[in-house]
C-alpha cells in the first residue's frame, strides 16, 4: 500500500504556516495528498495554499484559527465536512526560555493547552473515523527535551514528555486497527522556534526541518517514537544511564547559555 492509499486522501497539518509545518505541507502535497492547513496567520496560509495548488495540483483548505480557542476544532470539522482526513500532523506548539518564577503564568498555561491538550482533542475528533475505516495515521511533535528535565524551559520540556508517552501509549492501544501513531523527537532545528522561545539554539548544529519531516513520514508505519539525528539518539539514550540530577544540571547550563 502506498502512502496516499494508507494515509490519504487528506492530511491535516496544524502550525502549518511556518517551520516544520510548512515542510510537512510541501512534502505531503508532493505525495499527492490533499491538505487542510491550520494556523493563526491567514495571509501565510493562503500564500502557502496558492503555492501548493499550483505546484502539485492538490486540494488545499485553509483554516485560520487559534487552536487554544474552544470553538477551533468544531470550526475545523465544519470546514472539512465529509472529506476523509487520513493523516493528522499535530505540529502546532511553542516553547519559552526563562526562569519559571519570572514567567507569565498565562503563557505557561497556553503552552500546556497548545502542546498537550489540543493534540488530545484533535485526536478525539479525527482518529475514530480512521479506526472505522481501518487505515490512517497521526504524527505528534515531541522533542529530545522529553528525555531529561529542562530547567529554564521546564514547562516546555514537561509538555514534550506528555507528547512522547501519550503517543507511545496510543501506538499500543491502536495496534491492529490500521492506524499508526508516531512521536517525532527532533533536537535543535532550523526554524523560528528559538526566536519565539527567546534565545538561540543549543547544540553544535541545527537540523534541517525538511530532514526531520522526511524521517517522520518514513517512520510513521512503524509507530512509536523516533529521534532525529544520530547525535540526538546517542544523547537521548545516554540519559538513561546518567543520574537524573546530573542530566538536569547539564541541561540547565546549556539552556541558560542559550537565553538572550
Amino acid at each position: 500500500m502506498d502512502f496516499q492509499s494508507r494515509y490519504g486522501p487528506m492530511a491535516m497539518v496544524t502550525g502549518a504556516s511556518a517551520g516544520l509545518g510548512l515542510h510537512y505541507a510541501h512534502q505531503l502535497a508532493a505525495k499527492g495528498m490533499d491538505l487542510c492547513l491550520v494556523a493563526r496567520r491567514q495571509d501565510r496560509l493562503e500564500q502557502l495554499a496558492e503555492n501548493l495548488r499550483g505546484k502539485y495540483a492538490v486540494e488545499v483548505l485553509c483554516c485560520a484559527v487559534d487552536l487554544t480557542n474552544a470553538e477551533a476544532i468544531p470550526a475545523i470539522q465544519e470546514l472539512v465536512g465529509p472529506r476523509e482526513v487520513g493523516l493528522l500532523v499535530a505540529n502546532a506548539g511553542f516553547g519559552a526560555k526563562g526562569a519559571f518564577l519570572e514567567a507569565d503564568a498565562h503563557i505557561n498555561a497556553q503552552m500546556i493547552q497548545l502542546n498537550c491538550v489540543v493534540p488530545v482533542l484533535m485526536a478525539h475528533a479525527f482518529l475514530p473515523p480512521m479506526v472505522a475505516r481501518g487505515r490512517g495515521g497521526m504524527i505528534v511533535l515531541a522533542s529530545t527535551s522529553a528525555y531529561q528535565a529542562t530547567p529554564f524551559m521546564s514547562v516546555y520540556g514537561a509538555t514534550k514528555v506528555f507528547d512522547l508517552h501519550w503517543s507511545e501509549g496510543l501506538t499500543q492501544e491502536l495496534r491492529g486497527t490500521g492506524v499508526d501513531v508516531l512521536a517525532i523527537c527532533p533536537g535543535s532545528t532550523d526554524t523560528e522556534f528559538h526566536a519565539v522561545a527567546g534565545g538561540v539554539a543549543t547544540g553544535l548544529k541545527m537540523a534541517k526541518p525538511e530532514d526531520v519531516v522526511r524521517l517522520s513520514l518514513h517512520r510513521l508505519p512503524r509507530g512509536g517514537s523516533t529521534v532525529h539525528g544520530w547525535w540526538n539518539r546517542v544523547m537521548s539514550f545516554g540519559t538513561r544511564f546518567a543520574p537524573r540530577r546530573l542530566s538536569a544540571i547539564v541541561a540547565a547550563r546549556l539552556i541558560q547559555k542559550s537565553q538572550r
